[in-house]
């Protein structure tokens, strides 16, 4: 059996509450919201069987971006901004159930150090989590929203600068195979390179090696690996089509050569404030400079011939992955399998651990009252399939490098959050429980989070001696908050398992440090 299939053979089956309903059932509701460093957009669907269709679209320009200091904090002006926005989306999805919605935030909130503040509040204004996704996961679900709304093509090149970071995909039918997320975007370059908001050749020229630059170390690779159609997304790239077919270009291609006839009328313009171009917005105007120099850049580096304009982004990529029945398949199942691979991961004892780590987490579900939180269930199972990966550093602190892994590996499938609380669990998996170390969650409760720490560690010692003995009937019992109890059906099976009685001896001890109690008993 292949490492994938063994992978996908321990994931715990859908239940009949959770399964995708059938082409006959009612419509329902889905919205995705798109956390831009310029816009907050939103796209309402309706789910009709096998069909998704669009119902609304909302775009607000909130210059989030604009608003980050040098400190990179994010300023109490632009928090307010980012609030009032997410108020009106609030209105539009009253009534929609929190598993229908999904809130994704992209470069700003990556870099503001301040993040936690303005979701927090955020969460008082729209009670819908928000995830902080990294830049090669934005990217892939750029890919997914073009490759959805796109007609076939043997293989698509996707570009979509935003407002603080820019993402180059190659991918073929719904799969994205090379990404990137390069930190250029139209504000940010904007400010940088047209501070003075004068509109010359100097400015462009510097925007636009700058760009080179970034793009440098990846170039080659993309040439190498070609394309058969390129698309562009996102709002800036919409703004130079359109500004272009006010130009006398009504085919809404994109070439080098005109964008070169874009940067020469713009310098006729002489200043950023003072731009009149047909086609050109009002709220796209202070940004469009540093976004026209970084499709230059891109055009000159990959030896783009010719480029089209993609409705499909990030959010519409969202609305796909949300609903079941337009999954292809489960990226987070080929994530594992590539990191269990390159990692040389022991699956069968991983997934020994992720067996006896469900077992506790089922029977204590209701006492730890974690049963809305759904998604931790498949997370302990993720974390128990992957604690190891840090073996392949060194045995010595191991599981500070498995976190490290977790945490900063490029993980499709997963969003910042989801890959900081996996890396939390198995850096507490073992040694001494410095719970002061355990960094600031926001879509998951500490208490949840702990409890999954306490029944991680608890099935890596029960499956210490990495054997294929069948497992002990072992209950996973809640005293009260802090006082977990191991009972066994079997009276003896400390004194016929010596070793592990050890093990669990020094546990109980590590425990007894933070005011834990760990205690045993069998079972007549």
């Amino acid at each position: 059996m292949s490492k994938a299939k063994k992978i996908q053979a321990t994931l715990p089956e859908k239940s009949p509450d959770t399964a995708s309903t059938d082409a006959l059932a009612s419509p329902k509701n889905i919205a995705a919201i798109d956390l831009g460093s310029n816009s907050f957009h939103m796209v309402v669907a309706k789910v009709v069987g096998q069909e998704l269709q669009l119902v609304s679209r909302h775009k607000q320009r909130v210059r989030l971006g604009a608003g980050l200091d040098e400190q990179s904090n994010l300023s109490n002006t632009a928090i307010a901004r980012g609030l009032e926005c997410l108020s009106m989306f609030a209105e539009r999805l009253q009534g929609f159930e929190l598993e229908n919605v999904r809130i994704a935030a992209t470069h700003t909130l990556r870099q503001a150090n301040n993040a936690h503040i303005f979701i927090q509040r955020a969460r008082e204004v729209l009670p819908f989590p928000i995830e902080v996704i990294p830049g090669e996961e934005e990217a892939r679900l750029i890919y997914l929203g073009v490759a959805h709304t796109q007609p076939e093509s043997e293989s698509k090149l996707v570009i979509d600068i935003g407002g603080g970071s820019t993402e180059l995909i190659i991918g073929k039918g719904f799969e994205a195979k090379l990404v990137n997320s390069k930190q250029m975007g139209c504000v940010s370059f904007t400010q940088t390179f047209f501070s003075n908001g004068k509109l010359t050749p100097k400015n462009f020229s510097k925007a636009i090696i700058a760009a080179q630059q970034r793009l440098e170390p990846l170039a080659a690779q993309y040439r190498k690996k070609g394309w058969e159609t390129a698309l562009g997304s996102s709002g800036t790239i919409k703004a130079i089509k359109e500004v272009l077919s006010k130009l006398g270009y009504d085919d809404a291609i994109i070439t080098e050569k005109r964008l070169r006839h874009l940067i020469d009328v713009l310098c006729e313009q002489k200043n950023i404030e003072q731009i009149e171009l047909k086609g050109l917005t009002v709220e796209r105007q202070p940004v469009f400079a540093g976004g026209v120099a970084i499709l230059t850049a891109i055009f000159k580096d990959l030896k783009i011939k010719e480029m089209h304009f993609s409705d499909g982004a990030l959010r519409e990529g969202l609305l796909y992955e949300m609903e079941d029945s337009f999954q292809r398949s489960d990226i987070r199942m080929r994530t594992t399998e590539n990191l269990a691979v390159k990692h040389l991961v022991d699956l069968e004892h991983a997934t020994r651990v992720k067996n006896r780590a469900s077992v506790f987490l089922t029977q204590t579900r209701e006492p730890l009252c974690i049963k809305s939180e759904s998604q931790l269930f498949e997370l302990l199972d993720w974390s128990a399939l992957l604690h190891e990966v840090g073996l392949s550093i060194s045995f010595q602190g191991f599981h500070r490098h498995s976190a490290y892994i977790l945490q900063h590996t490029n993980m499709p499938g997963f969003n910042s959050e989801q890959q900081l609380l996996m890396a939390t669990l198995v850096r507490f998996q073992r040694k001494a429980l410095k719970l002061q170390d355990m960094p600031e969650l926001s879509l998951f409760k500490t208490k949840s989070v702990i409890s999954l720490i306490r029944i991680l560690r608890l099935a890596i010692l029960l499956n210490g001696q990495r054997n294929d003995a069948p497992m002990l009937n072992i209950q996973l019992n809640i005293i009260d908050k802090d006082h977990w109890q191991l009972s066994c059906d079997d009276n003896n099976w400390l004194e016929d398992n010596k070793l592990l009685a050890a093990d669990l001896s020094s546990e109980q001890e590590l425990w007894s440090n933070i005011d834990w109690q760990l205690s045993f008993e069998g079972i007549d």
